[in-house]
């Protein structure tokens, strides 16, 4: 029991050091692929001066056909080591039912800037709003826990999209 509790104060340390801090407000295809566009800029705590941002997207396909509600989800390029898939492994096992979706993330390089953290969101979100793109978020994460980020972008776009999801559903006919 106190292994389980040091797990769950782990995993809640590194989905709070995390933050999607511009949102998207739209909600994932209920057939098909949907592309989750992002920015994700990382820092070191202890290095105010220089953080890296990498440009990426996130695809989830929804399968095509009916999957056995046990199978589970299908994560690729999203983790480089063991800790970050145990913190993975502890969500799914707890907490999200995510089973038969695929999730692939596609980074692009990391490019170093010398602004720090702060000023690189702010000037990151002003060039979004004078280019009017609503459709494309901002992550900020630690050094070691950017693909923790990622991954819960990805995962509240799902859980957000969910009740949009069962209407659509509804509206064809699936679902009573």
């Amino acid at each position: 029991m106190f292994s389980s509790f040091e797990e769950e104060q782990r995993f809640r340390e590194a989905w709070n050091s995390v933050a999607v801090v511009r949102p998207v407000n739209y909600s994932l295809f209920t057939f098909g692929e949907s592309v989750l566009p992002y920015y994700l800029i990382c820092g070191d705590p202890d290095d105010t001066a220089s953080v890296s941002m990498t440009k990426g997207e996130v695809r989830i396909n929804r399968p095509m056909i009916i999957t056995p509600h046990h199978s589970r989800p299908e994560f690729q390029n999203f983790f480089e080591n063991q800790e970050e898939e145990g913190i993975v492994q502890y969500l799914l096992a707890r907490t999200a039912r995510f089973s038969n979706l695929k999730f692939v993330n596609h980074s692009g390089n990391k490019r170093i800037i010398s602004s720090g953290m702060d000023a690189a969101v702010d000037q990151l979100n002003g060039q979004l709003d004078a280019e009017e793109e609503d459709h494309v978020a901002i992550l900020t994460a630690p050094l070691q826990l950017a693909n923790v980020a990622i991954l819960r972008y990805a995962a509240e776009r799902v859980w957000e999209s969910g009740p949009d999801n069962v209407q659509e559903l509804r509206e064809r006919g699936f679902l009573p």
